[in-house]
């Protein structure tokens, strides 16, 4: 009769298989399904680490439409689908003067520390009939102490109707592209560019856009943002 082996007394030439240690296992499995829920949970700008700035007026803060219809709302949509570490902050408000956001940027840079400024004022200072000289030293400062934090600047300009004058229309346009050359910052020229004369576009008032419009409106201001990302 042949011996059993010392080392399993129960099963001839066998080798004894090792307890599997289950706590281990199952330890890491849950901390797996957590972190796999925190990132599905999560929002979008929770994972952004650098912010653009919308500091505008009415034109930007969706004026006579639903906010997530104006273009800043859709331009944080397509930052979280093309460029996820970007996230948006609009501290647009309707009817503010260039004069108005020198009061408030101070304020806004501290709160918000953006790497872009898309600045996007001085349409009220123009229906308001106001000095384009004054406008351009408002406009100036601003830029200085966003780019002083070490932001930069997408400057947006916009139209006035003829009905104030062609001297004036023409200062106040002048304004923009000098504060864009003293400066050498990113320009737009004309926000509402190939929208405002186009059907169904604008509003009754015939100075903000509709809500068809906003696409469009996002289009001009991307050509000029996406190479500042």
């Amino acid at each position: 009769m042949t011996a059993l082996s010392p080392r399993n007394p129960n099963h001839s030439g066998s080798r004894r298989t090792q307890p599997i240690d289950t706590r281990h296992s199952t330890r890491s499995s849950v901390l797996t399904l957590i972190l796999l829920w925190l990132c599905l949970t999560l929002p979008a700008t929770a994972m952004a680490e650098n912010t653009v700035l919308v500091f505008g007026d009415s034109l930007s803060a969706a004026y006579g439409i639903a906010e997530e219809d104006g273009w800043v709302t859709l331009l944080e949509e397509k930052l979280a689908e093309t460029h996820p570490q970007w996230q948006v902050r609009n501290a647009s408000v309707s009817g503010e003067t260039t004069g108005g956001g020198l009061r408030r940027i101070n304020k806004a840079l501290d709160h918000h520390t953006p790497e872009i400024v898309i600045l996007q004022l001085g349409g009220n200072d123009g229906l308001r009939g106001k000095d384009p000289q004054t406008m351009r030293n408002n406009l100036a400062t601003i830029i200085e102490r966003s780019k002083d934090t070490g932001a930069k600047v997408l400057l947006i300009g916009i139209e006035i109707p003829p009905n104030y004058g062609q001297q004036y229309t023409t200062a106040f346009r002048n304004q923009y592209q000098q504060l864009a050359n003293n400066h050498e910052i990113n320009f737009l020229p004309f926000l509402l560019e190939d929208i405002y004369n186009r059907n169904g576009m604008m509003q009754n008032d015939g100075i903000h856009p509709t809500a068809e419009a906003q696409p469009l409106v996002l289009e001009n201001v991307w050509e000029k943002l996406e190479p500042m990302l």
